[in-house]
């Protein structure tokens, strides 16, 4: 298992700052993948006797994390991120679940990857990217994927939405709440306003080497603590710390988020979120299944 490798080409400072002050708190209050999704990916690696896995966006590790239980023969995994202290954090999560196996660390943005030089590198039968191919290059991280990945290999692309889009009571009153303390625009980084995709993930797909999509769904309903939300803001591109002007600051929005939310669950009882877990499986055309 290696340290994160020099950066790549393509890392900007605003992304290394996007989530700077997030890594720690993601472990702990990043609700992972659900079960469905994770027997999903573990089917595409069926009957493949050492698969390697790319991941992409990989935070702080939880699809490897998944995939390393439920794939026993899972044979190394290439983890890239842009940011360096997700990357620590994945390597504290993963180390310890590798046993034989190995792990390249890669920091850098997505579509810049390459396989390591001067090493019999193997390529990926899976690439992943969950809840992070809307901050890329997507055209671009497609064409990388067609390059590297085998030739039977599959693409997910997944995610869950956030507390910001989910649409209840609680989550709207929550949403006004930050927008109270840091403006009316979805932040995403100190400088920056969330830009919506311009189109969808399947016309980006359909647009690439990617064209043989299948779209699963999985309802996962959650109830959340006052306490877990508050710790889950924490991790988020729109409310993490480092979008306040001091820590002075963020310490009062905490403050009021959580008297906000528990006021909320004793009044109108728990903080349910009915998300669905949306998982893209893309094939090449012609593909072995």
């Amino acid at each position: 298992m290696n340290a994160p490798e020099p950066s790549a080409p393509g890392v900007r400072p605003e992304q290394e700052a996007l989530f700077s002050t997030t890594a720690e708190h993601y472990a702990r209050f990043r609700p992972g993948l659900p079960g469905p999704a994770v027997q999903l990916l573990a089917g595409t690696l069926a009957g493949r006797r050492a698969p390697v896995l790319l991941d992409l966006g990989t935070g702080t590790g939880q699809v490897p994390q998944a995939l390393l239980a439920a794939v026993p023969r899972l044979a190394h995994v290439e983890a890239v991120d842009v940011n360096r202290a997700m990357l620590v954090q994945s390597r504290s999560v993963l180390g310890p679940l590798l046993g034989g196996r190995t792990l390249r660390l890669v920091h850098g943005s997505a579509h810049s990857y390459t396989a390591a030089s001067g090493t019999d590198s193997v390529a990926p039968d899976l690439v992943t990217c969950c809840r992070s191919f809307h901050w890329m290059d997507r055209p671009a991280v497609l064409a990388m994927a067609d390059r590297v990945a085998a030739p039977d290999a599959t693409v997910a692309i997944m995610g869950d939405g956030s507390l910001w889009t989910h649409r209840a009571g609680w989550t709207r009153q929550l949403r006004e709440l930050i927008q109270r303390h840091l403006g009316t625009a979805r932040r995403a980084g100190p400088a920056d306003a969330y830009t919506a995709p311009v189109r969808s993930y399947e016309e980006d797909l359909a647009a690439s080497p990617w064209s043989d999509v299948a779209e699963h769904r999985c309802p996962v309903p959650r109830t959340w603590t006052p306490q877990g939300v508050v710790g889950y803001l924490r991790t988020t591109s729109f409310a993490n710390a480092g979008l306040f002007p001091d820590s002075r600051h963020h310490d009062v929005f905490e403050r009021d988020a959580l008297t906000l939310l528990t006021a909320l669950a004793e009044e109108d009882g728990p903080l349910v979120e009915q998300a669905e877990f949306r998982v893209l499986l893309a094939r090449r055309p012609g593909g072995a299944r």
